[in-house]
């Protein structure tokens, strides 16, 4: 291959560039990115940027010089579209890159709900300017709306409340986090906001959100009204795939690809915006939308790029490893499981907010979630890794 686009200037995407230097490609590598940034962290956006306890320049992802990877950087640049056969990348402007191989990792974008008024006041959390303008217009101490309860709306909850503010967060589910959680361990995150004082309302959605120029207050689905001078939106993410309408890749929330993460000849994805069957799960087709998998993934990607024809490439199986930090609690997950897999606490209680909590289905352990116990949850990593049986895991967890 004489060149390579890297369309993503992300965790994965710059993984997958240093991966491909480290074995041994000497090509061309041009990075692409959308935002004028430098790839950087985006997990403490939502904590310790949002906190002011680190500023942007902290977040960097990387240390060394960009000079040392040999790479060209097309930052504030947005790709447009693709040929996967003709092997040609467009950018803003209408340049066209052709290339010989690419590794897609434009990440994914927030939902928005439906609806919504031009009101000043209403954020998302995605990019660093989004955080950066958000903990600005915290200094005016305002009350807070969080819509949705998942990872990012309760972290930031969490650090809204730990500056002191008045928070709200609506879920218009019954419980926090159910679909992935269930409803016991989703209502042990929900109680984890009212321990610090978090208006939490559950099981009603938004009905509007209302002002005059500037946000003042919201309406809920039962009739009754918060009031709020920022809101912020946190009802998940899709996929950054509309630009690949038309480019012959298959498209199914996120890049369809293979085991080996292949999305068509010559062309590979990694990151939020991947969709792949993982093996290790029975080939169950996943998306993943964490740190740690966006950091392998690409890797993988690169070096499955690097794979001559004939020869026999890896797959990538991964387990899952996802945590959040809300409060003075550290939330870790293993493995891939649902609310409705069975579920039992193996160590400490449920009440004291520290414990652990292993999942089974049809018979295997497929996942581990823990409040605080970092050290007892990644044993149940390499378990999950070797395909052990949930009577297994609940058999280590009482002879320990």
């Amino acid at each position: 291959m004489r060149t390579v686009v890297v369309v993503g200037a992300s965790l994965a995407g710059l993984r997958a560039t240093e991966t491909l230097r480290r074995e041994g490609y000497d090509g061309r590598i041009v990075l692409v990115g959308a935002e004028p940034h430098l790839p950087y962290d985006r997990p403490p956006l939502s904590k310790q940027l949002l906190a002011g306890e680190w500023e942007p320049q902290e977040l960097a992802l990387r240390r060394a010089p960009y000079d040392e990877l040999d790479v060209e950087l097309r930052l504030g640049v947005r790709a447009t579209a693709l040929d996967a056969a003709g092997r040609v990348l467009t950018l803003d402007g209408h340049e066209t890159l052709p290339f010989d191989g690419a590794l897609l990792a434009t990440g994914a974008a927030p939902r928005t709900l439906p609806d919504t008024p031009e009101l000043d006041g209403i954020f998302v959390l995605r990019t660093v300017d989004d955080a950066l303008d958000l903990r600005a217009r915290l200094e005016a101490t305002p009350r807070v709306v969080v819509v949705g309860a998942g990872f990012i709306g309760s972290e930031v909850a969490a650090t809204c409340r730990m500056r002191g503010l008045q928070v709200t967060v609506v879920e218009a589910l019954p419980a926090p986090l159910v679909r992935g959680l269930g409803p016991v361990l989703g209502m042990v995150c929900g109680e984890l906001h009212r321990d610090h004082g978090v208006d939490l309302r559950l099981g009603v959605g938004v009905a509007a959100i209302e002002g005059d120029g500037t946000v003042e207050r919201v309406r809920l689905g039962d009739g009754t009204t918060v009031d709020a001078e920022v809101v912020v939106v946190g009802v998940g993410v899709a996929p950054v795939t509309d630009w690949l309408d038309g480019s012959g890749l298959v498209l199914d929330n996120g890049i369809l690809c293979d085991e080996t993460l292949l999305a068509a000849p010559g062309i590979v994805a990694a990151g939020d915006v991947a969709r792949w069957p993982n093996p290790l799960f029975d080939g169950e087709v996943m998306r993943l939308e964490h740190w740690t998998n966006a950091a392998e993934q690409g890797v993988a990607a690169a070096r499955r790029l690097l794979v001559p024809d004939g020869a026999e490439p890896e797959v990538y199986a991964p387990v899952p490893f996802v945590w959040s930090d809300q409060y003075d609690r550290k939330i870790q997950t293993v493995g891939h499981f649902r609310g409705d897999d069975e579920m039992e606490v193996v160590y400490g209680s449920l009440d004291d907010r520290r414990f652990v909590s292993v999942f089974g289905r049809d018979g295997r352990l497929v996942g581990a979630l823990g409040f605080s116990m970092p050290a007892k949850v990644m044993q149940y990593r390499k378990m999950i890794e070797d395909r052990a049986s949930f009577s297994d895991a609940l058999e280590r967890a009482r002879a320990s």
